[in-house]
């Protein structure tokens, strides 16, 4: 999923969720988990599923374990098959949720393969490259044609180690 540029209008979640992801991304990884998981409890499981499906997508980006991450990798999936496009375009005009599902597909596939779960991670591969043509043609979509084109690979090889470009915790 990419970072929104503009949104239709303030929404307090989401700018929370983005600047907890800033810190996440500048090394303050346990700070950042801390503030998405109290957001979490706040949102709670039936909240808002937009904003449990950007919150879980991101938090799982800030576990290194990926039975850890695969936990909320579930959960951002489970979140973006409820949210509606009219919810997507409530917050951001140039957003369609056809373009979450290469990306939540491609961490699932990521996080089995390094459990060693390959025919989970096969059927998650494959999910995403179904969903690539929904990605956009700029440099966000380029980035994740290639991650899926990595994943897939490290699949095929039956590798469980963690790819150079994947997200995640900095050490």
């Amino acid at each position: 999923m990419s970072a929104p540029t503009a949104p239709a209008s303030p929404d307090p979640t989401m700018e929370a969720i983005g600047q907890a992801v800033t810190e996440g991304r500048t090394g303050n990884t346990h700070s950042a988990r801390t503030k998405l998981l109290n957001l979490w409890s706040a949102i709670g499981v039936t909240g808002d599923p937009l904003h449990r499906c950007s919150l879980a997508h991101y938090l799982a980006d800030l576990y290194e374990d990926p039975a850890q991450a695969l936990a909320w990798d579930v959960r951002a999936l489970d979140a973006a098959d409820a949210v509606t496009e009219q919810r997507v375009q409530e917050h951001h005009a140039g957003l369609r949720i056809a373009g979450f599902y290469p990306s939540l597909h491609l961490n699932l596939a990521d996080n089995y393969r390094r459990l060693g779960s390959f025919e989970a991670a096969t059927e998650h591969i494959n999910a995403a490259k179904e969903h690539a043509p929904n990605l956009p043609q700029d440099a966000y979509g380029a980035f994740l044609r290639t991650a899926l084109d990595e994943a897939a690979q490290a699949i095929s090889q039956r590798d469980t180690t963690k790819r150079p470009s994947a997200p995640g915790p900095t050490a």
